[in-house]
């Protein structure tokens, strides 16, 4: 007997050689990736696939090496197949028996009618095959009911890829019947346009489903309680719009674990809509769809990684349920304007919110979700500012828990920082320490307050100012007054200043051997030459302003009055506005410095740079002293009839 079915394999395998457009090829990759999608005890078992060589219309049977293939080849790769060839197709799979080698068959580019495809699903059920892939299937028509025998089989996983039905008018149920009830392990329909799924007429052995890239909706599997086995169930890219919906359909899914409902037009209208999902579900993908925050009300509540990315997520509620088993969020691509916290994930090792509106994330994150390993922030229009200081420096003592740092986290704010890597942004600790900056503040107003306070009592500034603006407002009225007489004539050769305490020596020495000696000395006395009517002040300022020079008698009298003070002061005021050499100082008595007020640093900076007569105790030097004087003043004015006054001395 084993003779004879190898007879008729090689007849079969030989008939195969003169198709036309049909190749024949050992593929290990293709089923094994298949296999893999899905746990099974033999797992580990190694594919080992040898070349099938076939030969043109010309070439006879003798040039095959039957040996090869006989019972060594496992995988198995045919295109291009149609009602033409259909039946010796089905013909070389009647042979491939239970317990043959062959487990993986692969058929690209099949163009039959319904009652073909079903006949060679129907022998493959019957043989060694395990795993079948169906790819690019054109033309399939006259779809009708037909029965299916299910029993005795080896097969595992069905794929079917791109399946293009041409028939217009049909029964729906008809079609999907066959897949529904189909007893294997796993099984795939992608990229067909499939509207619609049945639920299995009894308890279904299905593990794995992939309806990837389909037209199904909200009404697939309502109320189907016969996927009890379930555990993966791919429904990327269809078009599902409620997730209430979706949550309602896996509740009856006791064993489902994964579940893919990416690129779909899923939403959730809130807290009014109840969700109820499978207690099993671990794993859920909700990327690309249109949901909001008020996707965390209808989650499920045993969830460990959830995948909310690419949606208009703003926030994440405080208030939501607590998830507390979720340990990886994918929040990437979503309008986000912060790091949400972990009050609400109490286990999660895993956030990713990179491509948000995170201008300045929250510095506490770190602290506030211990358990996270790893945080992927990058990628946000950072604004480098001191609240992004503080999430720096807890990034620092973080351990390295930022992925993608420092290359993704680039400053976007404000301009002229734009680009900068967040590493090489820095602040001072006085920028940003609001309390520091208030403290430092009030600090240095204080100093100033202090400052201005010793230089009010000790220098007595305020009389500076005084002093100066009246000389400005004198100065000022005599602009108006007399704006014609620009330029002072000077009228003495000499103002004297002196304490009244020293107006005898004043008027007994001074006034007698300068006025009444040789020469024609005219000096400026207050008791005989102000003017009455104006006051102390604008007089002192006048008969310094007519005087060509100033004479200070010093004495401990002298800097014990206020008066000699503003005559000192107007007159050191001329002294550097007009840079003119007019202050002499008679030092009649010795001055101890510790006498002279604070405010006189005036006198004490003219008697420390200037030279200063002292009058002497001995007469014999006293006429030395009256020369050196005359020759101080030394200098001509003009007299009231005309003429000159001489030199003095």
């Amino acid at each position: 007997m084993r003779s004879l079915r190898n007879f008729f394999l090689y007849k079969c395998l030989f008939a195969l050689t003169f198709w036309n457009h049909v190749s024949l090829s050992v593929e290990n990759e293709l089923f094994a990736s298949v296999s893999n999608n899905f746990p099974e005890d033999d797992s580990d078992k190694t594919f080992n696939s040898l070349p099938l060589l076939y030969a043109n219309s010309h070439q006879s049977k003798a040039n095959f090496d039957w040996v090869v293939i006989q019972n060594t080849t496992e995988s198995l790769s045919l295109s291009e197949i149609t009602n033409k060839n259909v039946k010796k197709l089905v013909a070389l799979l009647s042979n491939v028996r239970q317990g043959s080698r062959l487990q993986n068959l692969t058929l690209t580019n099949v163009s039959v009618d319904w009652n073909a495809l079903i006949q060679i699903l129907q022998t493959v059920w019957h043989s060694s095959i395990q795993y079948l892939s169906i790819n690019s299937v054109t033309q399939l028509s006259e779809i009708e009911r037909c029965d299916f025998d299910y029993s005795g089989t080896s097969m595992k996983a069905l794929i079917m890829e791109n399946v293009v039905i041409t028939d217009l008018y049909f029964s729906q149920d008809d079609l999907y019947k066959i897949f529904a009830d189909m007893n294997i392990a796993a099984l795939t329909i992608t990229d067909s346009k499939m509207i619609h799924m049945l639920c299995p007429s009894s308890d279904s052995p299905l593990r794995y489903l992939n309806f990837l890239k389909n037209d199904l909706t909200d009404l697939l599997y309502e109320k189907c309680d016969k996927l009890h086995q379930l555990e993966t169930l791919i429904l990327q890219k269809n078009k599902f719009e409620s997730l209430s919906k979706v949550s309602f359909m896996t509740s009856r899914m006791k064993s489902l674990k994964y579940l893919d409902m990416s690129s779909n037009l899923l939403h959730h209208e809130g807290a009014d809509v109840q969700c109820q999902w499978a207690e099993s579900l671990t794993e859920l993908d909700l990327s690309s769809n249109q949901l909001t925050d008020a996707v965390f009300e209808c989650l499920p509540v045993n969830i460990q990684t959830l995948d909310l990315q690419n949606n208009q997520i703003s926030s994440v509620p405080r208030g939501m349920a607590k998830l507390k088993a979720l340990k990886e969020l994918n929040l990437a691509l979503n309008r986000l304007a912060d790091l949400p916290g972990c009050s609400s994930f109490t286990s999660l090792e895993f956030l990713n919110v990179e491509m948000n509106l995170i201008l300045t994330p929250s510095a506490d994150f770190f602290q506030s979700c211990p358990r996270v390993r790893e945080l992927q922030a990058g990628k946000n229009p950072f604004k480098c500012s001191c609240e992004l200081r503080d999430f720096i420096r807890g990034e620092r003592q973080s351990g390295g828990r930022l992925f993608g740092w420092p290359a993704a986290y680039l400053c976007e704010y404000p301009e002229d920082l734009k680009g900068m890597q967040l590493k090489d942004f820095h602040l001072s600790e006085l920028a940003c320490n609001t309390v520091l900056l208030l403290v430092t503040a009030l600090l240095l107003t204080l100093l100033l307050v202090a400052v201005v306070a010793f230089l009010c009592i000790y220098l007595d500034v305020p009389w500076y100012v005084r002093m100066t603006w009246q000389w400005t407002q004198t100065k000022r009225r005599a602009w108006h007054s007399h704006p014609a007489e620009q330029e002072t004539v000077l009228q003495f050769h000499a103002f004297i200043s002196y304490s009244e305490r020293d107006a005898l020596w004043v008027k007994d020495e001074l006034i007698p051997n300068l006025e009444k000696g040789e020469g024609c000395v005219q000096l400026c006395q207050h008791e005989r030459n102000f003017i009455p009517g104006k006051s102390i002040v604008e007089n002192i300022i006048n008969c310094i302003e007519k005087s060509y020079k100033s004479i200070f008698v010093l004495s401990p009298n002298f800097v014990q009055s206020e008066w000699c003070h503003y005559e000192l002061y107007f007159a050191h005021h001329k002294l550097f506005s007009e840079n003119s050499n007019s202050l002499i100082l008679i030092l009649l008595e010795p001055i101890p410095p510790y006498i002279i007020p604070a405010r006189y640093h005036k006198l004490k900076a003219l008697m420390a740079k200037r030279t200063y007569l002292e009058w002497p105790k001995e007469r014999s030097k006293r006429a030395l002293f009256w020369a050196n004087l005359r020759a101080a003043i030394n200098i001509n004015l003009p007299m009231a009839d005309g003429g000159r006054c001489e030199e003095a001395g």
